[in-house]
């Protein structure tokens, strides 16, 4: 029997790997929902090749051009539409729409599926409490797909947490980290050319200033209910290793595997079945020549942001992302220098104003929602336009 698939944002990075890992065993899926934003000419070509009979596109003018172009196909333009669209259980939903527009689907499409894949790093981030009431009512399964996440999910799914004594993410240290000529202007260009990875704009520029892995820190805490305090953060240039984790009887277990994000996709999707992934050879002169170093925080100061992170659950967490989203678009736009993200950043998480959220509880999406488009608003005009390199 086919196995029953849905993608939340088929047309991202994410979206067409996982329909790049089903390209090559099409006759055992069946995939019932594609969703995006506005690239209708992407989705109309995934449409067609994968035979895909009801799709969302939110943005209405895509919208109306796919209608027109396609009778037989049923189409919406709202994500409230998956209740009328998915009528049984799904095998399996990966969940990889960008930023705060993923957390809604996401929960609601638990219920729908056995399991859920998440590579939203906001939707847990902000919203994992919420995630996590509707993954243990449906009694869904959960595979972090982040390839960080997903390594350490892989080390201690069945371990006792309580053995667990230090886990380690690593890092690249982005495209500035043997940046030493201070003349140099970091600009969005430079920034976004991430040595290692095929990303988008805004987790590229995260990668530059480590905020990514700040997040991903954060991610993994709520994830794996381990507090702070045991995770670190190491700089690998390579990005071969992505998780280390050391237990207590003394052992030391890591995940290494290549820069693709194909690879913990596909075990995400195969993890009860063996089936092969097509990778490089093992590189021995890499194994031989790991390089893993200490975060200099003078050059990435934002992950000093660790410190201040409460230890409950609050809407510390959803400020904290909408300030760095806001800025970050800032940069993107050239309003702001990159070195203005990690100024400006620490400077207005500690404004009196957002001060109270540290221990304000999330309690609902609403909340979510109408905070981010708050102090996305108020970052943007408490930043100067001035820009420093």
């Amino acid at each position: 029997m086919k196995k029953k698939i849905a993608i939340l944002g088929s047309t991202g990075s994410v979206g067409r790997q996982t329909l790049d890992v089903i390209r090559k065993d099409k006759k055992n899926f069946k995939i019932l929902l594609l969703t995006a934003n506005k690239n209708h000419r992407l989705l109309l070509k995934q449409i067609k090749e994968f035979k895909v009979k009801n799709v969302i596109i939110t943005n209405n003018k895509s919208y109306l051009i796919l209608k027109k172009r396609l009778k037989k196909v049923n189409i919406f333009n709202n994500l409230e539409k998956i209740d009328n669209i998915i009528k049984s259980k799904l095998d399996y939903t990966m969940s990889s729409i960008s930023g705060f527009d993923g957390l809604k689907p996401t929960i609601k499409i638990i219920k729908k599926t056995k399991t859920i894949a998440i590579a939203n790093k906001e939707s847990i981030i902000c919203g994992w409490s919420l995630i996590k009431k509707q993954i243990n009512k449906h009694k869904t399964k959960f595979i972090p797909v982040d390839s960080e996440h997903f390594s350490i999910w892989s080390v201690i799914k069945d371990v006792n947490p309580k053995i667990i004594e230090k886990i380690i993410i690593t890092a690249s240290g982005g495209p500035f980290l043997n940046l030493n000529n201070k003349n140099i202007k970091k600009t969005p260009k430079l920034a976004t050319n991430h040595p290692n990875w095929k990303m988008g704009k805004k987790i590229s520029t995260d990668s530059a200033t480590l905020m990514n892995k700040v997040f991903e820190v954060i991610e993994a805490k709520k994830i794996f209910n381990i507090d702070l305090d045991k995770f670190d953060i190491l700089i690998h240039p390579k990005s071969y290793i992505h998780a280390i984790v050391k237990f207590k009887n003394g052992l030391i277990k890591l995940v290494a595997h290549d820069t693709d994000m194909r690879i913990p996709i596909f075990n995400s999707i195969y993890c009860d079945y063996y089936n092969h992934f097509k990778s490089n050879k093992v590189n021995i002169n890499l194994l031989n020549n790991l390089n893993l170093n200490k975060v200099d925080k003078k050059k990435y100061p934002l992950v000093n942001i660790l410190k201040i992170v409460p230890k409950k659950d609050t809407l510390f967490e959803t400020l904290l992302v909408s300030i760095n989203d806001e800025l970050v678009s800032l940069f993107l736009n050239n309003k702001i220098g990159f070195d203005d993200i990690s100024i400006k950043l620490k400077q207005i998480i500690n404004y009196k104003l957002f001060i109270k959220y540290r221990h304000k509880k999330l309690q609902n999406l609403t909340q979510i929602e109408k905070l981010n488009e708050f102090v996305r608003l108020k970052t943007k005009s408490l930043s100067v336009i001035s820009k420093t390199k």
